[in-house]
């Protein structure tokens, strides 16, 4: 059976979404009803956050971050795509993103290869779901098409490592099921959680990227597994947001950190000795950092924490936050995060003792 697969804005030639376009109704709910779905029982990918517009505030918010970040996302790229190419290089490999913050930086990744070693390395997304796995129909696809080569995943940001801890136990088990020997070693642009193997930094890292929805990442929706709406033998699903096409931001951003690279090269070469002189080991030390903030707060559960500037920015999207907790200390830009928290009327705390730059706290809407 041939499944129409999501196409997206980005350029054919930077990726390839296996990911199944979902052309049934999705039910749009608002964000406290999806939220009380959530901690009721309900899988987040049965159903999808409703994405508004961003004000004009909030994308010159948003283009003030990428002009003042740029130029360090271009660096961390490099120092990431390095290592990669260091471990593949004397073999044929693929990038394998994460839908749906691991797209743009997979599509940097692939572009920053390019650039210092005019390599053209194949690159698809694919998505995983917490609870429920990686998309093994699209890991048998790329094995069709790349027989032999290697794969590299690649993501955003870390967490608390749910979804590194995801990507471990998906691999083992279709290496088992189809005698691969996938590698579920995790690159990510930014590792404040301590759970990736390879990292561009373990800063809290500001990535404009994780600011925006669909509009920074090729007007795709979070990914989807519902029988209700889908073919479930096929990929995991996904909407394109034409309605938001007006608004993209995808390419201009892949633009915006490229042009970098040449002035950063030389910068990158000094920063990846000092990485790789990092301890690589996974520590899961965000993940201690959760477990005392939980106790502080009294929360039940671990995933009413969302640890970083990335997880706190999408608590304000798409979820309902109950406070946000600030590190005073950090050292980057969080004026997106008080503006969503200003209009959302959030509460803003602070607690120079974590690790990262900022948590958001999800609201138990079920008491």
């Amino acid at each position: 059976m041939v499944w129409q697969t999501v196409k997206g804005s980005y350029d054919d030639n930077d990726v390839q979404f296996l990911l199944q376009e979902v052309v049934n109704p999705v039910e749009k709910l608002s964000t406290i009803e999806r939220e009380e779905k959530i901690q009721s029982g309900t899988h987040y990918s049965m159903m999808l956050p409703i994405e508004s517009e961003p004000t004009a505030q909030y994308m010159e918010i948003y283009h003030t971050l990428l002009r003042e970040n740029a130029d360090k996302m271009a660096l961390y790229t490099g120092v990431l795509a390095e290592q990669i190419w260091r471990k593949h290089q004397n073999k044929e490999w693929v990038i394998v993103s994460l839908a749906r913050a691991g797209t743009p930086i997979g599509i940097l990744v692939k572009r920053y290869i390019q650039f210092a070693y005019q390599a053209d390395v194949p690159h698809y997304t694919i998505s995983i779901l917490r609870g429920r796995g990686i998309d093994e129909v699209a890991l048998d696809y790329i094995a069709q098409q790349n027989p032999g080569k290697s794969i590299q995943f690649v993501d955003g940001w870390t967490g608390k490592g749910a979804i590194s801890k995801e990507l471990i136990q998906a691999c083992r088990q279709y290496n088992k099921r189809t005698d691969h020997h996938i590698s579920a070693d995790l690159a990510v642009l930014a590792d404040p959680g301590y759970c990736a193997a390879i990292f561009g930094t373990r800063q809290d890292l500001v990535i404009p990227s994780a600011c925006l929805n669909s509009t920074v990442s090729g007007l795709v929706s979070r990914t989807l597994l519902n029988e209700k709406l889908m073919d479930t033998t096929g990929f995991h699903g996904a909407k394109t947001y034409e309605h938001l096409k007006h608004m993209d931001e995808s390419q201009e951003f892949i633009t915006a950190i490229v042009q970098f690279f040449p002035v950063q090269q030389k910068q990158v070469e000094k920063q990846l000795e000092i990485v790789l002189r990092e301890n690589h080991e996974l520590s899961w030390l965000g993940a201690k950092d959760v477990a005392i903030l939980q106790q502080q707060y009294g929360i039940s559960k671990s995933e009413f924490v969302k640890p970083g500037v990335g997880e706190t920015t999408r608590v304000l999207l798409r979820r309902v936050p109950w406070k946000i907790v600030v590190n005073r200390q950090a050292t980057i830009d969080l004026s997106h995060i008080y503006h969503l928290a200003q209009e959302k009327n959030i509460p803003i705390e602070y607690n120079d003792d974590m690790i990262y730059s900022c948590c958001g706290l999800i609201k138990d809407v079920t008491t």
